[in-house]
C-alpha cells in the first residue's frame, strides 16, 4: 500500500473521533501547514538568482504574444 494512503487512512481515522470544535482547530492548523508550505516555495524561488526578473520578463512575453511552441524546443518527447 501507498505510504501516503496509509497516512492519509490514519488521518481520517483520527478525524472521524474529533469533536467539531476540535475539527475547527484541525482544519486551521492544515491551513497554516498550508500556506507555511506555500511560503517556503516562494522564498525558495525568490532566493534563485535573478528569478523575479526573469519571472517579469516571461510574464512580459506572455501578454505581447512572444510565445514558442515546446514541440519546436523538444521533439524527443
Amino acid at each position: 500500500m501507498n505510504h501516503a494512503i496509509a497516512i492519509r487512512q490514519t488521518i481520517d481515522q483520527y478525524l472521524n473521533q474529533l469533536s467539531l470544535e476540535r475539527l475547527n482547530v484541525v482544519a486551521e492548523f492544515l491551513a497554516y501547514l498550508t500556506d507555511n508550505e506555500s511560503e517556503d516555495a516562494t522564498q525558495e524561488l525568490l532566493e534563485i538568482p535573478n528569478f523575479l526578473e526573469s519571472f517579469e520578463r516571461g510574464q512580459k512575453d506572455i501578454e505581447e504574444g512572444r510565445l514558442v511552441d515546446w514541440r519546436t524546443i523538444r521533439d524527443d518527447i
